[in-house]
């Protein structure tokens, strides 16, 4: 049985009858059940202590994985964040190189288109003055010309 601290505050202990006193036997028997209590209740509160020992150790190393983990999450964060940053300036540069190397492309082309037309220009020239030269009765066609003229 187990006795709370106000029954033991108001359990009445048995007197003797003749000298006023206490009898023995009862009071030894509350005595043995008062330790046996006292002694379940000693090792509850052994076992809890060292159970909020064992929880404060876990509370402990959860608090210090949290703080980890926060860590890692604000890192990984900032990396993210910087990665991103560079991806953008590396494309905004080969952005830039792919434009300069079109425009260098385009004036190239361009500068090509400009000789080839000049060379066209050229070689109309030079068939022109070809066409003049066989449109044009040189000394011998001339001759030729007249003789045939005669002949006939």
């Amino acid at each position: 049985m187990t006795l709370t601290p106000v029954e033991l505050r108001h359990s009445p202990l048995p007197r003797k009858r003749l000298g006023g006193g206490y009898r023995r036997g009862a009071v030894d028997r509350l005595l043995a059940e008062l330790a046996d209590n006292y002694e379940d209740v000693w090792r509850e509160r052994a076992d809890l202590f060292d159970r909020v020992e064992h929880l404060e150790a876990e509370l402990t190393r959860h608090r210090e994985l949290e703080s980890l983990l926060r860590t890692t999450l604000v890192s990984a964060e900032r990396s993210a964040h910087e990665l991103r940053d560079q991806a953008k300036r590396e494309a905004q540069l080969v952005m830039e190189e792919a434009h300069a190397e079109a425009r260098a492309t385009v004036r190239e082309a361009l500068a090509e288109r400009e000789r080839l037309l000049g060379e066209c220009r050229r070689v109309r020239a030079l068939l022109r003055a070809a066409l003049d030269t066989l449109e044009e009765p040189g000394p011998r066609a001339l001759a030729e010309g007249r003789a045939e003229a005669e002949a006939a």
